[in-house]
């Protein structure tokens, strides 16, 4: 018997964005029937939209709080011929979730893994922010804490400087406006600063701008909102 695959499915960064993911990539997920979640109610809100029979389907919840001997059990169906469909609660899986484990445990298993196309907010931030993208690194999230994030930019832009790169990071939406306003306040007058939130949404908001040239107001207007911030020294 052959062995079933299992599907990487980029689900959509904000609500009502179905459309912002290709016809054939939801045709792929469509005959599916096992899937690993970020988070259950998020994931299956979404295999909803998209028209997949819930009371039809096994759901598995892949987070942080997932132990490794768990990975196999989601990955059994394969073994029986049957796909299994990776998805995070926004964007691309894999790439800042979870989901990496369980993509290393296919391939260790000899499961093929297949990436599918749709929205990936650190792919789009960096076409959209006009930065470096030929040198660029991730960085997750940084100190929740004003004066340990004022001391993280300087030492991002200090890299950033060195190596000509651009640096990103991401905030929980809450603190949007106080990493914008302490962005401002710490680094360089001449540093390139941008912020690209609400990606592929109607209220996608995005600016690149020298530090000395931004609007100090605009953190408020990003506030609980989703974003994604570069910065090239």
């Amino acid at each position: 018997m052959k062995t079933g695959n299992l599907y990487l499915l980029p689900s959509p960064l904000g609500p009502a964005a179905l459309h912002t993911l290709p016809e054939a990539t939801l045709a792929t997920i469509l005959p599916i029937r096992h899937f690993v979640l970020e988070t259950g109610k998020v994931g299956r809100a979404f295999l909803k939209e998209a028209g997949l029979p819930l009371q039809e389907c096994t759901y598995y919840e892949l987070n942080k709080r997932t132990e490794n001997q768990d990975l196999a059990e989601m990955l059994e169906p394969t073994v029986r011929g049957e796909h299994v469909c990776l998805l995070s609660d926004a964007g691309a899986p894999g790439v800042a979730d979870p989901g990496a484990r369980l993509v290393l445990r296919a391939h260790q298993q000899g499961v093929r893994v297949v990436p599918l196309v749709g929205p990936s907010a650190i792919l789009l931030s960096i076409m959209a922010a006009g930065l470096n993208g030929q040198a660029f690194t991730f960085n997750g999230y940084l100190s929740p804490k004003r004066n340990q994030l004022a001391q993280d930019l300087k030492r991002l832009e200090k890299e950033s400087r060195k190596n000509k790169s651009t640096q990103l990071w991401i905030e929980v939406p809450y603190r949007n406006q106080a990493t914008v306003e302490t962005a401002l306040a710490s680094l360089s007058p001449e540093t390139l600063f941008s912020v690209a939130c609400d990606l592929t949404l109607e209220t996608e908001y995005i600016f690149t701008g020298r530090v000395k040239d931004w609007d100090k107001g605009v953190g408020a207007e990003l506030q609980k909102r989703p974003a994604m911030f570069l910065l090239l020294g």
